[in-house]
């Protein structure tokens, strides 16, 4: 449940920003240039893949472009300070709900460990900390 209201929360307010507060000629290539979405703690980061979702599925545009644009329209502030507090989500949960989302969410996270691993040749365990997706005990996203 909380999942799905963190996603319908974050879709709706994207959706409203994006169709009906920008004008309608506005290039989305802009956004950054209009609005930063301030995450605040770890439960709504599911609006970095709905925008990715929102611009290469629904707008068409290739992954780099896309991801250009929604790594500069995101901030996020973490105030929890127990990592047992922080918001994470079985992998089989998140691809059952939102199986777009999880498979951006990979993307993301495959693009991300990539450079990881040029940055720290060699440090598996550093990917492994690093990763989006956790392993270990329960595979899931965080």
């Amino acid at each position: 449940l909380r999942l799905q209201q963190q996603y319908f929360l974050v879709a709706c307010s994207i959706r409203d920003f994006v169709e009906n507060v920008l004008p309608e000629d506005f290039d989305l290539h802009d956004l950054p240039e209009r609005i930063i979405f301030q995450l605040n703690d770890t439960h709504p980061v599911i609006a970095v893949p709905e925008l990715m979702r929102i611009l290469v599925d629904e707008k068409k545009w290739d992954w780099d472009e896309a991801w250009a644009v929604t790594q500069k329209c995101f901030a996020y502030t973490c105030h929890t300070l127990l990592p047992e507090a922080l918001e994470v989500w079985p992998v089989e949960l998140l691809g059952r709900l939102l199986p777009r989302h999880l498979e951006i969410i990979y993307r993301i996270n495959d693009d991300f460990l990539a450079e990881v691993a040029q940055r720290f040749p060699g440090d598996e365990l550093r990917l492994r900390r690093m990763s989006i997706i956790a392993e270990h005990p329960e595979r899931s996203v965080r």
